[in-house]
């Protein structure tokens, strides 16, 4: 697609440059976006380069500059100012606070004195800046969005969602073989891109208080045993496994073939299972029901199956009878679901193939079983490396929930908020400088158009608020958490440890 519009594809690829300036002392802001809005905060980011300057990949050259957000309740009033976590940066980062829920507000960023420009849509409509279209018919703003109202009832606890961690990793945005799409490396010297970014992801979750972490799938980059070591590890930072945080299978993390696999159990499917050795050892099945306060998790093995990786995913038979069974157990307990492909891929901006989502047979098996299952309020998968809310006419009152890369741009977590009328879902961007330096530089993959894809078309792809009746679930402290799987039952521990230490990890709040 980007081939065929060479047009817009040279627009795309000189990431806002203003070409006739290549003075190192004049400096231009890009790339603003509201990546999380909840009731009472909004968190704006943006990129400053060196005017006409090209760094190889597309975009400016990083220039560190000021930044600031000028924001208020009145487009003509922007009285009140917001700095970023960092003073001079190119990596722009602001947080508003003592938001009112249901107004609206208007804001303006600037960094060396220039307003900053959006991030711009060409691919498809959307709006990377606010809740309302108001200053998009200029570039400068100021822009508009409306704080939302919370979910009704009493705050319970909080689950940080994320995927596609793809430990050992070295080279990202490479997509089926394209010699267009160049993958983009991290910069000479500097820690490996995906353990830079996990290590931010599970400070950042920390920080936000989340009570527990659900990592759904592409732990690995190709479950070589070294990296899915490294990822358990940096998850085992935030807490527990099978107690704090649990994870899934992905298609990279599928059995494979070759010497590095070669002391893995022999997979059911093809090849040496280490992703099974590693997360799920001995007679365990990959696939498993939690109890977390009275909420039904279930995890699902998407990869159970033979194959390459490159096609769609799907459940063995074996699977699929368990999963339907454990959702006709207590169809009105609250109930999450979540596992590494999509049910139903809409609304792209690239092609949709197969390979997109689960096979599509059981897909529509499942959402019909879903629309059997009132306790079922979300299933959360990764995949597809992007944000999007999608509600299917099979099962209307489930949000099926896609969730970006923790990898790359726009690279973080979701936070699932759980209140005992409803649910708030909120996108943050991992925050560490080396995290904000690592996505801004990944942006560019697929000749700069990945933002149009991955960052959700609307803030409601990342940001969402639902009315369900929660009213029996219980805070973390009530009880101990039970596990149960096909062919295990046991109690854990609660406990946990969390690293927070240092600016990063300052707290912050929901």
């Amino acid at each position: 697609m980007a081939a065929a519009s060479p047009l817009v594809a040279n627009a795309a690829f000189s990431g806002g440059v203003a070409v006739a300036s290549t003075r190192r002392d004049d400096v231009s802001p890009a790339n603003l976006e509201l990546a999380t809005l909840t009731e009472d905060r909004a968190i704006i980011t943006w990129y400053t380069g060196y005017t006409g300057s090209d760094d190889g990949l597309g975009r400016m050259e990083p220039a560190p500059a000021d930044g600031a957000v000028y924001w208020g309740t009145r487009p003509d009033r922007l009285n009140r100012v917001a700095s970023g976590l960092s003073h001079h940066t190119p990596y722009h980062y602001v947080e508003l606070t003592g938001l009112e829920p249901g107004r609206t507000y208007y804001y303006q960023a600037r960094s060396n004195g220039k307003p900053v420009p959006p991030t711009q849509f060409t691919l498809i409509s959307g709006n990377a800046v606010g809740t309302s279209d108001y200053g998009l018919d200029g570039s400068t703003g100021p822009f508009s969005f409306t704080a939302p109202q919370p979910p009704p009832g009493r705050y319970l606890f909080s689950i940080a969602l994320c995927n596609d961690l793809h430990m050992g990793e070295t080279q990202a945005g490479l997509v089926g073989g394209q010699p267009q799409y160049i993958g983009i490396k991290q910069v000479p010297g500097l820690p490996p891109y995906p353990e830079v970014m996990l290590e931010s992801l599970v400070r950042d979750a920390g920080a936000l208080e989340a009570d527990y972490l659900l990592a759904a799938g592409d732990i690995s980059s190709e479950a070589v045993p070294v990296d899915l070591s490294k990822a358990g590890q940096l998850l085992t930072k935030f807490g527990k496994y099978r107690s704090d945080y649990f994870v899934t299978r992905g298609n990279h993390d599928r059995a494979h073939i070759g010497d590095p696999y070669a002391h893995c159990r022999v997979g059911q499917w093809q090849g040496n299972d280490c992703f099974h050795d590693q997360f799920f050892p001995g007679d365990e099945p990959t696939y498993f029901t939690r109890d977390l306060q009275g909420l039904r998790v279930i995890g699902i093995d998407t990869y159970d199956k033979p194959g390459g990786g490159g096609d769609a995913g799907a459940l063995s038979t074996d699977q699929l009878a368990w999963f339907r069974s454990e959702l006709a157990k207590d169809r009105d307990q609250p109930t999450l679901v979540f596992g590494h492909h999509p049910l139903v891929v809409q609304d792209s901006a690239f092609p949709i193939s197969p390979s997109s989502s689960l096979d599509a047979g059981q897909a529509q098996i499942i959402l019909q079983d879903y629309a059997r299952t009132p306790g079922l309020f979300m299933h959360y998968a990764g995949h597809t490396h992007r944000n999007k809310r999608t509600i299917s006419p099979l099962a209307p009152r489930v949000t099926l929930q896609e969730v970006a890369a923790g990898k790359e741009y726009p690279g973080g977590f979701s936070l699932l908020r759980l209140y005992t009328g409803g649910y708030a879902l909120n996108f943050y961007k991992t925050r560490s400088d080396l995290a904000r330096q690592w996505s801004e530089r990944s942006r560019q993959e697929i000749m700069g158009y990945w933002p149009q894809f991955a960052l959700g078309s609307s803030v409601s792809d990342r940001n969402i608020v639902g009315a369900r009746d929660l009213s029996g679930l219980r805070p973390p402290g009530t009880t101990t958490i039970t596990m149960t799987t096909v062919t295990v039952a046991s109690n854990l521990s609660a406990g946990r440890h969390r690293d927070t230490g240092g600016a990063d990890g300052a707290r912050l709040r929901r």
